[in-house]
């Protein structure tokens, strides 16, 4: 009994380490669903105009919302 577990338990775990190759890759049919807006880090261009143009009203600046700090050290 002990052997048919031991088995099937080194069966289990050599069948879930091959399973890990195929993990992360993309199949060739597949690269257009990646490829679509909605997919982007980014987002909708149309909200983060918005966003910008609140960002800049409030502070009185405009540029620079990808990178903090200044020359007060406030950020």
């Amino acid at each position: 009994m002990k052997r048919a577990l031991l088995k099937f338990l080194a069966l289990a775990a050599l069948s879930g380490v091959a399973a890990c190759g195929t993990l992360g890759q993309v199949s060739p049919w597949e690269k257009g669903h990646l490829a679509k807006p909605e997919m982007g880090f980014e987002g909708d261009r149309l909200d983060t105009s918005f966003i910008e143009h609140t960002y800049s009203s409030k502070e009185a600046s405009s540029g620079g919302a990808g990178v903090g700090g200044g020359g007060c050290g406030c950020n």
